[in-house]
């Protein structure tokens, strides 16, 4: 698509952010917005590079020290993220020990400077509104206990997207119930009308908006308002995220085609359409979920969009997990100061006889999102190698 007219802006947006992020981050505080907290913090080392990103190259030898003048070498961080989690569902789908240990077995992989995941469910107790009456159809409603938030917390994850149609399973006051208990084991959330998650990672600010077709979320179908709220997050940070559930579900959704997707007499979004603009407007990463399943990734103008990560968790027989519907991945990312491309993986993860995730050894996800991506975006669809080893096109 062409690029919106605000395109220009967002570019002279990430110069005005990758010459702050040159510079350390003096003093701090906390600023309010939308109801949600913006927490920034003192840092001024930059970070190793992640272990999973190859090395950087090295200076020709004997090449004479750098002159004042020359470009400081870029900060880079890394990120991970995931597609829909579901613990399980009170009260009889609920996983042994009480969900103890649930992400032992990927809490290598999601290891990152900053840790995402998608929650599909609340973290409440029953508020007395869940949205399935006794004679409904068709009708999917989740929720743990608060305590199980702190199983977030153990496995690695930092913020947690609201934004998604489960959001509201049990009303507003199982959403708001659900940001407190991730509060209270030291989490952040995202996703809000207006609201925009700023987090200091290893002195880079980066600024996480989930956004989704519901109410209780930024807006996924007005693209002009959803524009709005990622240039306001790019005048707040040098690097922003884009959560976004987008797309119609099941196990035929798997490619990506140009259009508005409708499920269940919904309006899904055009994910296309969507991301585009998104990173017009200053997004430096997209992250979707939603259809269930995996799909292709695509770069445009340097900057990812993964379109769907499928399952990450269905804990206790919540997600149907046949076929193509269990098979998830993990993002891996490296991104510098200014939001360019550094390296990436997608880790391979299925969902295991308990529904828990676990790392798929076969590959089976990064081949699929391989496939898929030289199947819907021929010209600018990632390169994943059989480890999941993400390449831009030479065109990107």
């Amino acid at each position: 698509m062409p690029p919106r007219q605000q395109s220009s802006g967002a570019g002279q947006r990430r110069r005005n952010r990758a010459a702050r992020s040159l510079a350390v981050v003096i003093a701090v505080g906390a600023v309010l917005l939308g109801g949600g907290v913006l927490a920034l913090a003192v840092t001024g080392e930059s970070p190793p590079a992640p272990q999973w990103q190859g090395s950087a190259p090295s200076e020709p030898s004997g090449q004479a020290a750098a002159s004042p003048s020359a470009e400081p070498a870029r900060r880079t961080i890394s990120m991970s993220a995931t597609g829909d989690i579901i613990m399980g569902n009170v009260p009889g789908k609920l996983p042994p020990n009480g969900g103890k240990g649930f992400f032992a077995a990927v809490r290598d992989v999601l290891k990152a400077d900053l840790v995402m995941g998608n929650l599909e469910e609340p973290i409440t107790e029953d508020t007395g509104t869940g949205k399935c009456g006794p004679s409904s159809k068709n009708c999917f409603q989740y929720r743990v206990p608060p305590s199980y938030a702190g199983h977030l917390r153990d496995a690695g994850f930092e913020l947690l997207n609201q934004a998604n149609n489960h959001g509201h399973d049990y009303g507003p006051a199982g959403y708001r119930n659900t940001q407190r208990a991730l509060e209270e084991y030291g989490l952040k959330h995202t996703g809000a009308p207006d609201q925009i998650t700023v987090m200091d990672v290893e002195g880079v600010r980066v600024a996480v908006a989930g956004f989704s077709s519901y109410p209780w979320s930024n807006p996924l179908v007005d693209v002009d308002e959803a524009a709005k709220v990622v240039e306001k997050a790019a005048e707040l940070a040098d690097i922003v995220v884009v959560q976004v559930h987008m797309g119609a579900e099941g196990a035929a959704m798997t490619h990506v085609k140009p259009g508005t997707e409708i499920y269940l007499g919904e309006n899904r979004g055009d994910p296309i359409k969507f991301g585009h603009a998104m990173i017009d407007a200053g997004a430096d990463l997209i992250v979707g979920h939603g259809p269930h399943v995996l799909r292709a990734m695509e770069f445009y103008k340097g900057r990812l969009v993964a379109y769907s990560l499928g399952n990450f968790a269905g804990g206790a027989g919540t997600l149907n997990k046949s076929g193509v519907l269990g098979l998830g991945g993990v993002l891996k990312v490296s991104l510098a100061a200014d939001g360019s491309w550094g390296g990436g993986q997608l880790i391979s993860t299925y969902l295991d006889s308990g529904g828990k995730p676990a790392v798929d050894e076969d590959h089976r996800g990064a081949a699929a999102v391989s496939r898929l991506s030289k199947s819907d975006f021929p010209t600018t669809g990632a390169t994943l190698d059989a480890t999941g080893k993400i390449t831009p096109p030479r065109a990107a």
